[in-house]
């Protein structure tokens, strides 16, 4: 049922029910007026006043009919304006919630698929494969990393253009030199995303890459993203979702025909009422604010957002149905609350005419299968919403589940520092014990006991994610978090001669974040830091923490410096040997500073070699520090 006719319902149902009420009330009046004639006959000695007596009666009774009926339809209207506008504000900010959803599942899979052509392109199978010709099991392994990553297809392109590896076994021989993905990344030594039509309808979307060894062209990786996905499933939720790219076509839309042209062209194809049919349907929707849009001859409520990526924007259309529905539902309570109240008064005044007995019972039970009716309904609708609100928890808990497989790898790197700690101590342990040294034993246990606390700490991190919210931020002391990073550091201190400055200010210096997290950072930089000056004749670390408009935790080096800052935070982006590291530690690290308000950035040291990383977080205020 479309929202006009809804409405229409709605005030049916209130126009038909006061006619009832009025000719009840006259119905009921009929007999005062023959229980006051009665005394007309014993007391015809005094006609005038008997005569008087009835008119009287029955102008009360019917003043209090009309005052009654007056005040009925006042709560009606006051109470159809105010749960209107409410229930539009509730469908809006549902409607916005469910946008940002989608947005976010959408910039997630843009961002997740974007950094496969950059691992492929410096895959060794692939390079092997381009070097040699014999593509005779690349395709094959291609297929089996396609189901890992769910992109919709993955192709190899030699230097003519010509697919000699696909995910598509079809697609083998098929030449692409003159699509734009494979033109522009022969320009360029960054990943290429393009947006292509096709002839059948729709768009694809591709990331490509060029492929070079020993900095000769040797072919292009091309990665599709399946976004069609992404409109099936708003199809099912959504009234109506639609995705322009920055020039405002729409790429992405709930509506097949939509796509390829623009919002207004697209508006402007739907069926829509002339300006009276308007009129008349604006009459009739009942909406607390003005209509944003129109859709088939419908008013909608429009929603906007931007998608942080290439000026993509979302919209979304929603009808104002179940504003409508859930209004209805409580005018009709209302309506029939007054009817009851109104049908007891007609009863209580009708007592003394047993002739109208009859029908105030028929009333009563059209009433009553009125509320039988009403009951019904409106646990159906309780029902309803209650199945939508499982279905968008569903929805955004799945969501985070699909995010969890990244954060897996990120949590093993942060796994193998404690491990490799741990590892250290139980060596130290067991040397301890070997010369009946107890007591330093007993102290290297507590450390391990301390390191596994902390991994379990880690793991938390990832299961609460797993399931809803996280732990709140808290009051930290950054010399505290110094002090724990190099207390986690110091099996790989005490194994290497390196001269380790501490510089830490005499007073606190508290800002809001998460300690472990913090600490996190830290051993990260200083392993970073280790690892660089290991080819050092005189190896020296320094940890100093400053305190002007920010909080600082600066962490210099003497070792090679840095050869490349534009990819230093790029993740799996690593100078050390295989197997020393994946590249996700300073990936981590940025990441985490970023989620507490902060920055982390890296300089060459101006003095020298080396390099500098400095940690810089917002200061707790002195109000918030006293109220904790």
């Amino acid at each position: 049922m479309s929202e006009s006719e809804q409405a229409r319902t709605g005030m049916g149902a209130s126009s038909t029910q006061r006619p009832r009420g009025s000719d009840g009330g006259a119905q009921a009046k009929a007999p005062i007026e023959g229980a006051s004639a009665k005394p007309k006959s014993s007391s015809a000695h005094n006609p005038a006043q008997n005569q008087a007596q009835p008119t009287a009666l029955t102008w009360v009774g019917r003043a209090s009919i009309g005052v009654f009926v007056l005040v009925a339809v006042a709560v009606v209207w006051v109470t159809n304006l105010f749960l209107t506008e409410r229930y539009t504000i509730l469908t809006r900010n549902r409607s916005e919630v469910r946008q940002a959803l989608y947005s976010g599942n959408l910039l997630s899979e843009l961002q997740r698929n974007a950094i496969v052509p950059i691992l492929l392109s410096r895959d060794p199978a692939l390079i092997g494969a381009l070097n040699s010709n014999d593509y005779s099991q690349t395709s094959q392994w291609l297929i089996s990393y396609v189901d890992e990553i769910g992109a919709a297809g993955i192709l190899l392109l030699d230097t003519s253009g010509k697919v000699v590896a696909s995910t598509g076994r079809e697609r083998l021989g098929e030449t692409h030199a003159a699509d734009g993905y494979f033109i522009d990344a022969l320009r360029t030594n960054d990943t290429i995303f393009k947006v292509s039509p096709r002839e059948s309808g729709g768009y694809d979307f591709t990331y490509s890459r060029k492929i070079d060894i020993n900095n000769t062209f040797a072919g292009v990786i091309v990665v599709e993203v399946d976004l069609a996905k992404f409109e099936r499933s708003w199809l099912g939720i959504s009234d109506a979702v639609i995705v322009t790219n920055s020039e405002g076509m729409i790429i992405l839309s709930t509506e097949p025909q939509w796509r390829g042209k623009s919002e207004a062209e697209a508006l402007k194809d739907a069926a829509t009422p002339t300006a009276i049919e308007r009129a008349l349907q604006v009459t009739a929707d009942w909406t607390a604010l003005p209509a944003e849009a129109y859709l088939g001859g419908e008013a909608v409520m429009r929603l906007e957002n931007r998608i942080p990526f290439r000026g993509w924007r979302m919209a979304s259309f929603t009808t104002y149905a179940s504003v409508r529905e859930k209004v209805n539902t409580v005018l009709a309570l209302e309506i029939m609350g007054f009817a009851i109240l109104l049908a007891g008064v007609f009863y209580l005044s009708s007592r003394r005419a047993l002739s109208q007995a009859g029908l105030f019972q028929r009333e009563s039970a059209e009433l009553r299968q009125l509320n039988i009716a009403l009951q019904r309904e409106v646990a159906e609708r309780k029902k309803a919403e209650k199945s939508l609100q499982v279905a968008e928890q569903t929805l955004a808990q799945s969501s985070k589940l699909a995010a969890l497989g990244e954060m897996s790898a990120a949590v093993s790197h942060e796994l193998n520092q404690p491990l490799a700690a741990m590892k250290t101590y139980l060596a130290g342990a067991r040397l301890l014990l070997q010369r009946k040294r107890p007591d330093e034993a007993v102290a290297a246990f507590q450390r391990i006991d301390d390191l596994i606390d902390r991994m379990g700490a880690i793991t938390r991190q990832l299961k609460s994610y797993a399931r809803k919210g996280g732990d709140s931020l808290q009051p930290v002391d950054l010399r505290e978090c110094v002090n724990g990073a190099l207390s986690m550091m110091e099996p790989q201190l005490k194994s290497r001669t390196v001269e380790l400055v501490r510089t830490l200010p005499t007073e606190p210096v508290r800002v809001m974040g998460d300690r472990l997290r913090l600490e996190q950072v830290l051993v990260n930089l200083l392993r970073n830091a280790l690892d660089a000056s290991r080819a050092v004749e005189n190896p020296r670390v320094e940890i100093m923490v400053t305190v002007g408009e920010t909080a600082t935790i600066s962490v210099r080096d003497n070792g090679e410096g840095i050869a490349n800052l534009d990819e230093l935070f790029e993740p799996f982006y690593t100078t050390k040997a295989p197997g020393d590291g994946v590249g996700l530690g300073l990936a981590i690290s940025s990441g985490i500073v970023n989620e507490l308000g902060g920055r982390l950035t890296a300089r060459d040291a101006r003095t020298g070699t080396g390099a500098v990383f400095d940690v810089s977080l917002p200061l707790l205020k002195r109000d918030a520090e006293a109220a904790e």
